[in-house]
């Protein structure tokens, strides 16, 4: 049977609440916040963070996950509003999503993950949701999909000029990584600092996506991307990362390591040694591309703010 992750891997992690769930009294219900005449309420919050974080709650107090929710509904929420806004920016330009492209989709992830339809309606079954509540989440994600291609991929060009320039000064061995960063603090022991770090090391070994942990765990920057910081030279990391990457294969997850700014726990994507030009071409071109991609979404994404009434009431 396919698990959650697989079976919703195209869907963003706001999709339904758990029949065991659905009585808890933390899911009072009330707007949290407004994004021009439409509102967000607790419970999408809530059904927000509790799939996204992986986490079963059924296994921990009240009390710890009133804590958990207490400490990353500010963020949630933000991803909350930044979706609300390009769905309504894709209503206003008139972007919509077919019954064909919808089936299609479907068609999709049944053949990627093996599925036969049987397998599909019992999967969604024990997901406790119904066909039409998956087609209306996967719609949504493809229209966020077409929106950003229109407004921002399609505008996005990389010159020959910016690829030969990038090339000069990105040469030799890097590194794709991402990291669980719990930082040193004045006030914080290492006791405490390492009883995060396994915190981190328990879910990653119970099967959790690395990104999923990086988000609720993570206290560098990095954790809204789900820990990840690029492509980065070989001559641009610290000896205590090189020590620890030195033994790691593609698709390794490091064991804590301490540096001056705390404790890391790093996972390699992907080992890039120097290659002919025309492979480092490409990679380059990539590369930029997925720069200016990144900078391109957060401004537009900025601009849909500015232009919008947004009030937040956590």
């Amino acid at each position: 049977m396919v698990t959650r992750i697989a079976l919703l891997l195209t869907i963003l992690f706001f999709s339904f609440i758990p029949p065991a769930m659905a009585s808890s009294p933390m899911l009072l219900d009330r707007v949290v916040a407004v994004v021009d005449k439409e509102v967000i309420t607790w419970s999408e919050l809530y059904r927000a963070m509790e799939f996204e974080s992986g986490m079963d709650f059924r296994k921990v107090s009240e009390a710890e996950k009133k804590k958990i929710f207490k400490d990353n509904e500010a963020n949630f929420l933000d991803t909350l509003i930044d979706r609300r806004l390009q769905l309504q920016a894709a209503k206003k330009l008139d972007i919509s999503v077919s019954n064909e492209e919808l089936q299609q989709a479907i068609e999709g992830i049944k053949k990627k993950y093996n599925l036969s339809d049987k397998d599909f309606y019992e999967s969604l079954k024990a997901e406790g949701m119904t066909i039409e509540e998956y087609k209306k989440r996967l719609s949504e994600q493809i229209l966020l999909s077409k929106v950003v291609n229109q407004q921002v991929r399609s505008k996005i060009i990389v010159s020959e000029e910016e690829l030969n320039d990038y090339l000069s000064k990105n040469r030799g061995s890097s590194y794709r990584i991402r990291q669980i960063l719990i930082k040193r603090l004045k006030d914080r022991d290492r006791g405490s600092m390492m009883a995060k770090a396994e915190e981190a090391i328990r879910r990653l070994k119970a099967g959790e996506d690395f990104s999923s942990v990086a988000f609720s765990i993570s206290e560098d920057p990095s954790a809204k991307l789900g820990g990840d910081l690029g492509t980065i030279k070989k001559e641009q990391l610290g000896k205590e990362f090189l020590d620890v990457i030195s033994r790691m294969k593609v698709g390794d997850i490091s064991e804590p390591f301490w540096t001056d700014k705390g404790l890391h726990i790093i996972k390699l994507d992907e080992s890039i040694e120097a290659r002919n030009q025309e492979e480092l071409k490409e990679m380059a071109r990539k590369k930029l591309f997925e720069n200016k991609f990144n900078e391109a979404y957060k401004a537009w994404l900025r601009s849909l703010r500015e232009r919008a009434f947004v009030e937040i009431r956590l």
